[in-house]
């Protein structure tokens, strides 16, 4: 999606796309606007109904339960000198953050894609310029926690349980 996304920016003058800085071809996917939309729209299903599928994963299993941040891990960043509990309670903040990040995605890419459909999607963010800056906004935030979920991971189990994840 980011590459995609990238192509779009290069034709959007809202960020100075077309006048400003100018993301290098290598970057992006789609070739065009058209291109990079029909990119971007394709990925945003297999997001959205990935996000779907968590989301129904976690209320049947229950798991929100020991995936989520709750009030323990709360007192265990002002109290707990163990540096696996807090590593612990760190990565479950980052957990419970990223779910409304990722559900602001999806709802201002929704406004953005039909906006006739859902103009209150827009009007909730004020105008179209606003809602086009929220979703740009949306994905540093998710680099920023895929960063500091993988940095966690490595300080929790190391190599080996960051090696697991893809073996």
């Amino acid at each position: 999606m980011l590459t995609s996304g990238l192509q779009i920016y290069n034709a959007n003058p809202v960020f100075g796309g077309r006048a400003g800085l100018h993301i290098p071809p290598i970057f992006t996917l789609g070739g065009w606007l058209a291109g990079g939309r029909h990119w971007h729209f394709a990925a945003m299903w297999l997001f959205s109904l990935n996000l779907l599928w968590y989301g129904i994963y976690i209320l049947i299993t229950r798991r929100w339960r020991h995936r989520f941040v709750g009030a323990n891990d709360l007192k265990a960043l002002q109290k707990s000198q163990n540096f696996k509990r807090l590593i612990y309670a760190w990565h479950r903040i980052a957990y419970t953050a990223i779910i409304p990040i990722l559900l602001l995605a999806l709802l201002t890419g929704i406004g953005m894609y039909k906006p006739a459909q859902f103009p209150w999607i827009v009007d909730m963010f004020g105008s179209w310029q606003a809602l086009r800056i929220v979703h740009f906004a949306s994905v540093p935030m998710v680099i920023l926690f895929a960063v500091i979920h993988s940095r966690l991971g490595q300080k929790a189990g190391g190599t080996e349980l960051t090696d697991s994840m893809f073996y």
